[in-house]
């Protein structure tokens, strides 16, 4: 896909996912996805993004199990893509990056998108939580643990092909 970094022999979840995510246009593909976007003719005409582009991203994003292609026409044939269980789990992530844009590069002057937390009414700030007792979780919060002989991006995804 014209990628010059090569993360297969790296043994990081970061580098795994931006495997999967990390190619130019590709987080734009997921956002409009969902914003309801399905086929390829309205991502290339909201995006403006070189046709062979678009489809070698829908091609990844379908092998990664992100996307999943379903006909909606027989003659010709044709397929719209709709996100999977695994494609639903990156909302947090755009949500992150989302506020992470609106704060850090747009700042005072707004970025023109907002969203808004339908149960309280306020503008929602992203934060991270543990799961298990709800505590909002800091850097400093945390320890990092790393298991000897895990397994490279390279291992991973190579797994997930032969499947």
């Amino acid at each position: 896909m014209g990628r010059t970094a090569d993360y297969s022999r790296q043994s990081c979840s970061i580098a795994a996912t931006l495997e999967v995510i990390g190619d130019p246009w590709t987080l734009l593909v997921i956002r409009d996805a969902f914003r309801g976007v399905r086929r390829f003719e309205q991502w290339q005409e909201r995006l403006g993004v070189a046709r062979n582009v678009l489809a070698s991203r829908l091609k990844s994003l379908v092998q990664h199990g992100v996307l999943e292609p379903r006909v909606y026409s027989e003659r010709p044939l044709r397929h719209e893509y709709v996100l999977t269980a695994k494609g639903k789990d990156l909302y947090k992530v755009l949500l992150t990056l989302h506020d992470w844009g609106a704060s850090h590069l747009y700042g005072d002057e707004g970025a023109g998108v907002s969203f808004v937390h339908k149960t309280c009414g306020h503008e929602l700030k992203p934060t991270l939580a543990c799961a298990c007792c709800g505590e909002e979780v800091k850097p400093r919060d945390l320890e990092m643990k790393v298991e000897p002989d895990r397994p490279t991006v390279g291992d991973v995804l190579n797994k997930g092909e032969a499947a």
